[in-house]
């Protein structure tokens, strides 16, 4: 016998529902629409134009490619965007995640700890980076009048072209650790508690319990962070703006590829070859994702 399905009518109440739900999810679908996958592609279109700062843009093809893989300066660019990874990703998920592990712990003044170490995630990059630029004056700086005071010659800490991309990293190490941290924290927060009694009840001692429970249980969320943090180094840009002055040698040195793209788009008004450009970074960004995704499937430990 054939069960004859009818297809039920969807009643006034549910259709309100419906109506207002698209109703409230509409902004934000349009705002996505037209700022992201619409500027997205007409960034694409853009990169292979001679858009300047007026006019219509002409199609010249790949010639804004061929010029920025001969480019001497994105290089520079793209080598000092590597170095900043390469020392501020690292420093950056160390530091996190001895805080949260320290976080975790229940110990006396905690809060206040917390209220510190959280400080840095609720202040602008701009504050942070002139509070750092005021800190390393040749000048004028405290931390050249506290080595002084040791007679320690001064340090060119932003002007030194050995020193600067040292000194903006520590400062974006240190202003990104909170916001990594939290992360990291809620992960230790949701690694069940029996698995550290039974290791309490086998005499394990904090090193072990560290490395053979939390290290494995954690390493999906550390792989998360890891990613999030590896990209937002590689936009990093507010902190090297703000610090050092475009006249200087020391510049050269530490702009990174978003800079770069900055100075292109809006000083020398090539947005055409800026937009080449940020391209070239999006596709950097999406290899590198990709591959940690892969590492991710191959190491992380879910059970």
């Amino acid at each position: 016998m054939l069960n004859k399905t009818t297809k039920k009518k969807m009643s006034p109440m549910r259709r309100n529902e419906l109506v207002s739900a698209f109703i409230f999810i509409a902004p934000l679908v349009i705002g996505i629409g037209v700022f992201y996958f619409f500027a997205f592609f007409q960034n694409i279109y853009y990169s292979f134009t001679d858009l300047g700062s007026f006019g219509t843009p002409n199609f010249i093809g790949f010639d804004n490619y061929k010029e920025l893989f001969t480019d001497k300066k994105f290089y520079i660019a793209l080598m000092n965007t590597l170095k900043y990874v390469a020392i501020c990703v690292p420093g950056i998920i160390i530091f996190a995640t001895f805080a949260a592990v320290l976080l975790d712990a229940n110990f006396r003044g905690m809060t206040f700890f917390r209220t510190v170490l959280f400080i840095p995630a609720v202040t602008l990059p701009a504050a942070i980076s002139l509070l750092w630029r005021w800190l390393y004056n040749n000048e004028f700086g405290i931390i050249n009048i506290i080595l002084n005071k040791f007679d320690i010659p001064k340090v060119g800490w932003i002007s030194d072209p050995k020193m600067v991309l040292y000194s903006v990293s520590f400062v974006i190490i240190w202003s990104m650790i909170s916001t990594q941290m939290i992360l990291i924290l809620a992960g230790l927060k949701g690694i069940p508690k029996m698995y550290y009694e039974a290791s309490e009840i086998d005499g394990a001692n904090r090193r072990q319990v560290f490395v053979h429970i939390t290290l494995p249980l954690l390493s999906p969320t550390l792989f998360f962070v890891v990613t999030m943090t590896v990209i937002n180094i590689f936009q990093v840009f507010d902190y090297i703006f703000m610090m050092l002055s475009s006249e200087s040698l020391s510049m050269r040195y530490g702009m990174s590829i978003v800079y770069y793209f900055y100075q292109k788009a809006f000083i020398e008004f090539n947005r055409g070859y800026a937009a080449a450009i940020s391209m070239v970074l999006f596709a950097i960004i999406m290899i590198i994702t990709i591959v940690q995704v892969k590492l991710q499937k191959k190491w992380v430990h879910y059970d």
